[in-house]
């Protein structure tokens, strides 16, 4: 009777060191640009309050059970409807509502102190909370979203792949003979009442990686600069132009044709080689995630008639 009950110890403290081996195993400390956030278990139950985000669940095959409406294509964004069928929405990027996240009783929330800062208390409150910096460094997004979900490996190969596609892009352009590399690029939009240029932004930051140059006064460590006044045209100045904006807008549409009927615009050297290309304004500037990424080096790849 005695070596019975031993042995029921002994079983007892061995499961209960495989319990606590697992939990060990389980547990992962995030650091973040809030500060530091402990999980106790892989999550199961996502929320995303920003378009990156959101994006990088899905490339890491994880459904989010909250998310925030979208910038354009409403309620969200084309590519990601098929994968995000029936998820809830809490509102909008820059105000998410609070009460609807705490009623999908979430076990992580993904944020961006760019925009949550000042909610972050109370998104802790509801549930562990991780927060980027920003919201369009999508390695940055995709490497902490994988090691929150215990998907560290995916993210790793999704990053490893990109890389290669990177590499087979500079390899390929720099080859051709019928493409002057590097070539001077300058990233555009059109808005209803002025024009930007941007400088440090997600595509800017995919189009450094892929080896464009910037003209010098593109180089500045800030998002952009607003130009009100076409007499602004010559500041643009590249070998090639990328544009984006939103179409649908009749008021976007005019000042895109009043400002590239202007006789400064046709001195512009991307305009003078035919180097003008318009692009989806999601996958360069709105989706903001791994896969939007992957989606505009596709169209890099077919503007330069690239093969991989």
């Amino acid at each position: 009777m005695l070596n019975f009950r031993a042995s029921v110890k002994r079983i007892m403290l061995f499961v209960a060191m495989a319990i606590a081996a697992f939990s060990a195993r389980a547990e992962v400390t995030i650091h973040h640009a809030m500060g530091t956030t402990v999980l106790n278990d892989t999550p199961k139950r996502i929320v995303t309050l920003f378009q990156g985000a959101t994006d990088a669940t899905v490339a890491l095959g994880i459904t989010p059970v909250g998310v925030v409406d979208s910038w354009v294509e409403q309620p969200m964004y084309e590519y990601l409807r098929e994968p995000l069928k029936g998820v809830p929405h809490v509102g909008l990027e820059t105000q998410p509502n609070l009460e609807e996240i705490a009623k999908l009783k979430p076990d992580l929330i993904i944020a961006a102190k760019l925009r949550h800062e000042k909610i972050y208390p109370q998104l802790s409150q509801i549930a562990p909370t991780i927060a980027l910096e920003t919201v369009y460094k999508f390695k940055e997004t995709l490497h902490m979203t994988g090691m929150a979900t215990g998907r560290r490996q995916q993210a790793q190969t999704w990053l490893a792949d990109w890389d290669a596609r990177v590499a087979r892009f500079s390899n390929a352009v720099s080859r051709n003979p019928d493409i002057q590399w590097p070539q001077k690029v300058a990233l555009l939009n059109f808005r209803s009442d002025h024009a930007r240029i941007y400088y440090n932004s997600f595509a800017g930051l995919i189009l450094n990686e892929l080896g464009f140059s910037r003209p010098p006064a593109h180089r500045e460590n800030i998002w952009g600069v607003k130009l009100t006044s076409q007499e602004s045209i010559p500041s643009m100045n590249a070998d090639v132009f990328f544009i984006f904006m939103t179409e649908t807008d009749p008021a976007v549409k005019q000042t895109y044709q009043q400002w590239t009927q202007h006789p400064l615009w046709k001195t512009l050297d991307a305009v003078k080689q035919q180097h003008v290309y318009e692009v989806n304004e999601v996958d360069w500037n709105m989706g903001g995630g791994p896969l939007a990424a992957s989606r505009m080096l596709d169209s890099i790849f077919k503007h330069y008639q690239l093969s991989e």
